[in-house]
């Protein structure tokens, strides 16, 4: 199993990718075919939907460790 710190860096690292790589495709997108259908929303979107459940899942993770390590109420 993934240690907390792991899961943090991997979603961390999974947020910067998206924030620098979606730019860096409107900008390819903005000089090559501005008069063009806005195609990078598909990544974005696409994309963004994974982020989404990486982050979902990476918090829910989070929170059962920290629940895993208190005692059971009535115990």
């Amino acid at each position: 199993m993934k240690s907390e710190a792991a899961m943090t860096l991997g979603l961390r690292l999974h947020v910067l990718s998206y924030v620098i790589a979606n730019p860096a495709q409107i900008v390819v997108w903005w000089f090559a075919t501005p008069d063009h259908f806005f195609w990078p929303v598909w990544s974005i979107l696409g994309w963004g939907v994974g982020l989404a459940f990486h982050v979902w899942a990476t918090r829910r993770f989070l929170a059962g460790s920290h629940r895993a390590g208190q005692p059971h109420p009535g115990r």
